[in-house]
């Protein structure tokens, strides 16, 4: 990137907190996947990074988001990750906005970890994931766009020795009303990089929005499909060495024994090394003999506690804990237990879900240098800073002594928050001084080393009323906890608050939508060997399945409309019920479906955002489904890029909809069992339903757009299942259930 030139004040105003080493280490190394775990409220630092005089050649920084170029070329910096959901463009749209430049100039650059903490956290928070790359940077960013425009402007005002007011910019080109005299950014950039930033920051109100909020191509698109675009297992650096590795199949196993002879003789083989107490890697001049020289290496596991660790035991132990006593409560409304009891009708159902992998299609990598003074790491990563405190802790070294480059990601989807990978590639790194080693992992191992979904269960009870109406609702989810993997410490009191996404009480954040008169929603943990990751949707996937069929459920039992069901239970959540009733007169709802056509229904709100689909399904006589169409509609509040929250709402139906149908990881002999594509398929072109997505912008707030949606995919199909079979499909994923019918 380009180095600033100059102190730089803040756009907002407030010193940044000083963050120690150790606290650095900590928090950082949490913030992780779905949910910001880590310092996570950004401010401007105060002061820059002194330079040296080498600095002076460089293109001005007019703040810490914008460089400025003399040809009028703008750079604008983003902190946050891009992984194929558009936040680079995004964001870039936001500063463009407010600065008023020309978009066809624009590029962009990440600023690296290890600057952001140099100068006190000028860019804020690195971490991506939980949808939140633009919900939660959108006011600084904007502010710092605008702040650069004001410096601009104050410059060329400055030069003219004319009132500011007078003076106005469109697309980077300064006018002085009165003389009709004209600059640009770039022929003032230097002198507005020399004055102090202002104090007071005002944003453009939405509707005077002319980049942001507009349907504007990507900034990467063309470098992806050209083929320029580097990813991290593309990268290559001069004398750079190749390593292969494989951790112990069994989680909590450890390597016991290695023939390192074996494979020493083998051409292009330069060592093999330990890696920690449970890996070992083979390094050579190319990955393939790295690969294959590991493949003939006679590994000897202690395979620990975890050897007969299985699905099957999992599973007895889920069904055990929905009828335990050891439940902490997540949502409570008046007596749900009395009023089941004491209610004229009961309805229950047991749902599950499996552990699933991310399956990115670009596989856990990452490029280290290590010298006893400095180590250097090229990573995709969704969290520069995260990985920066592990590289530290890896390489033995302060943060000072270290950084990471930040590399787009061939896919992220909560994985690439987690820093493993990145721990083991600087380890494997120390073993030879000084040289570049990229560690890839094989198909296999990225299968076997995951961060997984978390298995659950869910019992829901729902008691009747003799008029049919819903008197009381209890839903116990027992299963694991991500947190308990990813950060225990912020587990209270045997509570992880992610578990409840979307059955939460009324408010900003994952909201249950419906209103009961009594409710319980509580959460039995029990954690298998298997570890827990973030996983694009988080617990929100599960929960609304759960919560959606169920309804569905209690509308066909006491023959209602599900449409109608809910309508009437979400009465008091008005944005949940607009998004609902927007899919409805899209879909054309009031209208049948086509012959031979069943509809379902799903609805629900996490990550800010409210969202809800109907889909369109048939299934043949021998069970053969085909999703035709289905409708998704999303109140973010505010849409950047229309064109890219469509994109993400596509992109997370296949994501969606490849998990409900076929994808399940499962353990026998405390190993996963799955191996590659052939038995973790996702969805194909073929089966790809036709997606029409509805933007219900309410313009007062700031939700997320990339998870909220993959929500209610598989329900809405699962209902629509329902209709057309009668069959209730409750253990996901769907495989090849409807066949055996």
């Amino acid at each position: 990137m380009n180095s600033p030139t100059r102190k730089s004040a803040s756009a907002a105003a407030g010193a940044p907190a000083r963050v120690s080493r150790r606290n650095f280490l900590k928090q950082s190394a949490g913030a992780t996947g779905g949910l910001v775990l880590g310092f996570h409220l950004p401010l401007m630092g105060q002061q820059a990074l002194a330079q040296g005089a080498a600095a002076a050649t460089m293109p001005p920084e007019i703040n810490a988001w914008v460089v400025i170029q003399p040809d009028d070329r703008v750079v604008i910096r983003i902190a946050r990750s891009e992984m194929g959901q558009g936040t680079l463009t995004g964001l870039a749209q936001l500063v463009a906005e407010e600065l008023e430049c020309d978009w066809a100039k624009v590029t962009t650059e990440y600023p690296t970890p290890g600057q952001n903490l140099k100068r006190e956290r000028v860019w804020g928070d690195f971490s991506t994931g939980g949808s939140r790359g633009i919900r939660q940077s959108h006011d600084y960013v904007r502010k710092g766009g605008a702040a650069a425009r004001m410096a601009l402007m104050q410059a060329a005002a400055d030069g003219w020795k004319v009132p500011i007011a007078e003076c106005s910019v469109s697309k980077g080109v300064i006018t002085h009303g009165p003389s009709k005299r004209s600059t640009t950014y770039g022929k003032v950039a230097v002198a507005a990089s020399r004055l102090p930033q202002p104090k007071d920051v005002t944003l453009k109100p939405a509707k005077d929005w002319k980049i942001a909020g507009k349907r504007i191509a990507r900034l990467d698109t063309v470098d992806k499909t050209t083929g320029k675009q580097v990813y991290g297992m593309d990268l290559k650096l001069p004398g750079m060495l190749n390593a292969a590795m494989t951790d112990c199949p069994i989680f909590g196993g450890k390597v016991k024994s290695f023939d390192e002879a074996a494979v020493m003789k083998r051409p292009g083989v330069k060592k093999v090394v330990r890696v920690g107490d449970s890996g070992v890697a083979v390094i050579a001049d190319t990955w393939w003999r790295a690969k294959t020289a590991l493949d003939a290496l006679k590994v000897e596991w202690d395979p620990g506690p975890n050897a007969k660790a299985s699905s099957e035991a999992f599973a007895e132990v889920l069904n055990e804990a929905l009828e335990s006593t050891d439940a902490v409560i997540g949502n409570d409304v008046g007596n749900a237990v009395s009023a089941i009891d004491n209610a004229a009708r009961r309805i229950e159902a047991v749902y599950s879900y499996p552990h699933q992998n991310h399956a990115c299609m670009e596989v856990m990598n990452a490029t280290v240098k290590w010298t006893p003074e400095r180590c250097e790491v090229w990573a995709p990563t969704q969290n520069g800073e995260a990985a920066l405190a592990a590289t530290a802790e890896a390489a033995g070294l302060k943060p000072a002594q270290c950084e990471v480059y930040k590399i787009h990601l061939g896919g992220g989807f909560g994985r690439r928050g987690g820093t493993d990978y990145v721990s083991k590639a600087v380890l494997i790194a120390k073993e030879m001084p000084g040289v570049p080693i990229k560690m890839l992992w094989s198909r296999e191992e990225d299968m076997a080393q995951g961060r997984f979904h978390p298995v659950t269960q869910c019992k829901l009870v729902a008691g009747l009323d003799d008029k049919g109406e819903i008197a009381g609702l209890h839903m116990r989810i027992a299963g694991q906890s991500i947190l308990a993997t990813v950060n225990p410490q912020m587990i209270r009191d045997g509570k992880d608050p992610v578990v409840f996404q979307g059955l939460n009480p009324p408010g900003p954040e994952a909201s249950i939508g419906y209103t009961f008169p009594a409710l319980r929603v509580d959460h039995a943990m029990r954690n298998p060997s298997v570890p827990a990751g973030f996983w694009r949707g988080v617990n929100l996937n599960q929960n609304t399945i759960y919560l959606e069929c169920f309804i569905d459920e209690i509308a066909h039992a006491t023959q209602q409309d599900p449409l109608a069901l809910r309508r009437k239970l979400m009465a008091k959540s008005p944005k949940h019920l607009a998004v609902l009733n927007a899919v409805a007169v899209k879909i054309g709802y009031d209208k049948p479906a086509p012959a031979g056509v069943f509809r379902g229904i799903a609805q629900t709100m996490g990550f800010g955002s409210y969202v809800a689909a109907i889909a369109e399904v048939s299934v043949g006589k021998g069970g053969e489904l085909t999703i035709h169409r289905i409708v998704a509609g999303t109140d973010c509040g505010n849409a950047v890029n229309p064109q890219q929250i469509e994109a993400q709402v596509e992109g997370s139906f296949v994501y969606g909809l490849s998990a409900a149908l076929y994808q399940e990881c499962t353990v026998k002999d405390g190993r996963i069992e799955q191996t590659n594509f052939h038995n973790y398929p996702s969805l194909k072109m073929a089966q790809m339903p036709k997606v029409e997505t509805v933007l219900v912008p309410s313009g007062d707030f700031w939700g997320g757009v990339g998870e909220p949606t993959i929500a209610v995919a598989a329900p809405a199909v699962l209902n629509a299942i329902f209709a057309a079979t009668g069959k209730r499909i409750r253990n996901l994923p769907l495989k090849d259930q409807l066949s055996k019918a």
